[in-house]
């Protein structure tokens, strides 16, 4: 029987879309939903409320993952080089409070490690990490055309446009953290 430790990690840094790709390339993450968290409005928002900003939601993902496999810092190194954590409140051309960068953290120890690496790669970028880090809050899984939409649309423009280059950046920087084929 294999011995697995499941953890889970909840991130965001720009549209969606972009950070499920990342991590779907990842040894060790197991699952991965599209979703909304940290907003002030009741309910569950649509993808239409979150983008008008007014909700005070961001899109982020949750990472189900195999702590045996990958670590948590070693998910936050991946997350914090495959966006922007200096640019507040955008990801190139997605603009508004819901594509902030946050980490939002599960417990003591996962906050502990967020704020180490947030610091720790700071002396890498010339701007200050603006990077949120805040307690889990509800989450709310996208609607369901949002869930492998990197897989499903790949010759999208915004995905070819986009997310195509991410990932080939996360190859070249952490070729060592990849899924085997």
């Amino acid at each position: 029987m294999e011995n697995k430790t499941r953890e889970v990690m909840t991130v965001g840094g720009g549209c969606f879309w972009c950070i499920e790709a990342v991590f779907k390339e990842i040894d060790g993450v197991e699952k991965i939903v599209s979703g909304y968290m940290g907003g002030t409005v009741p309910g569950k928002p649509t993808y239409r409320e979150v983008c008008s900003g007014l909700t005070g939601h961001a899109e982020v993902v949750q990472v189900s993952f195999d702590a045996h496999t990958i670590s948590y810092e070693d998910l936050l190194l991946v997350f914090m080089t495959s966006h922007d954590p200096t640019s507040l409140n955008r990801q190139g051309g997605d603009v508004g409070t819901q594509y902030r960068s946050v980490i939002y953290y599960h417990n003591d120890a996962q906050k502990t490690l967020a704020e180490n690496v947030c610091r720790d790669v700071a002396a890498y970028y010339e701007n200050p990490i603006v990077t949120e880090i805040s307690a889990v809050e509800v989450f709310h899984a996208a609607e369901d055309y949002h869930q492998d939409y990197y897989a499903n649309n790949q010759t999208q423009g915004y995905c070819s446009a986009v997310i195509t280059p991410k990932l080939a950046k996360l190859r070249s920087m952490h070729a060592d953290k990849l899924k085997k084929d």
